[in-house]
């Protein structure tokens, strides 16, 4: 069955979806984008993932294509076409499609944002299979660029850290920028020492994560201290356990870092205790 995707007011297969070859997301990586999960129907942290979209969008003084009552309709109308029950709306907003590739932005007058959706069928994604073992990271040194607060389309150097950790034989990778850890590759991480949960503190050196700040919410109303500072790896590999949070992964426990084991090599169990709230909070608030 052929998708039904999103592109600039107009709903088409996907096989007869189109951008100019002038979009500066294509010629300058100059676009943002968010990825809205989707369980039961419903999206999961909507309102979040549209705040940031237009935080992004005021950061790099881009126009916003649509309001985000607009930007609703089309995810729920996308979500419906194609029968997601549960995967990921991705969404994309670039600035637009001048008449020739130049440095300078075009006038925004003249030339308009271009908005493109699309929905990813993820069977399963609540129930991962890799939640129920754990993941495995390896560090790397982070080179990006000095705005990571802002969800660009600019995402090279993480493809890379995902290719690195496969030739590792591991799941993701931990960029780590002056011997402190970042984040990983596509998401926020995190340790567990006692009933301490430890991140790094939001700044322009990582991306606020939508599911990021939710976990935190919870585990602080589960009664568990939470710290955010600047962390090392080996604070991590001393840790009784460690895990990830993002969009399409939710709460995923980390087992292993540059090959040392945490704890018994299992997932932890407040890490498990973490995505089972998560999970069934959000879908309670799924809209």
């Amino acid at each position: 069955m052929t998708r039904t995707v999103y592109v600039n007011g107009e709903y088409l297969p996907e096989t007869e979806a189109k951008v100019s070859i002038f979009d500066r997301a294509f010629l300058m990586g100059d676009g943002v984008y968010e990825v809205t999960s989707v369980l039961d129907g419903k999206l999961i942290d909507f309102d979040g993932h549209a705040a940031r979209l237009a935080r992004s969008l005021k950061e790099l003084d881009m126009q916003a294509p649509c309001t985000t009552e607009e930007l609703l309709e089309i995810h729920r109308k996308l979500v419906e076409i194609n029968g997601i029950e549960e995967g990921m709306v991705y969404l994309q907003v670039t600035r637009g499609a001048a008449a020739d590739r130049d440095f300078v932005f075009p006038d925004p007058e003249e030339v308009k944002p271009t908005l493109v959706l699309f929905t990813q069928n993820k069977p399963g994604l609540a129930d991962s299979p890799a939640a129920k073992k754990g993941i495995k990271v390896i560090s790397i040194e982070d080179v990006r660029w000095g705005r990571r607060d802002i969800k660009t389309v600019q995402l090279l150097y993480p493809s890379m850290g995902k290719m690195m950790a496969k030739k590792a034989g591991v799941d993701d990778a931990w960029m780590v920028e002056d011997g402190f850890v970042t984040e990983g590759t596509s998401n926020n991480a995190y340790f567990i020492k006692g009933n301490k949960i430890v991140t790094r503190a939001l700044s322009n050196d990582i991306l606020h994560g939508i599911t990021r700040a939710a976990v935190l919410r919870f585990a602080a109303e589960a009664q568990m201290e939470v710290e955010e500072r600047n962390f090392t790896i080996a604070e991590a590999q001393a840790a009784d356990e460690a895990f990830i949070t993002s969009a399409s992964t939710f709460v995923m426990p980390v087992v292993e870092i540059d090959g040392a084991a945490l704890g018994d090599g299992a997932p932890g169990p407040r890490a498990l205790r973490l995505r089972e709230i998560y999970l069934e909070e959000s879908r309670k608030a799924a809209i």
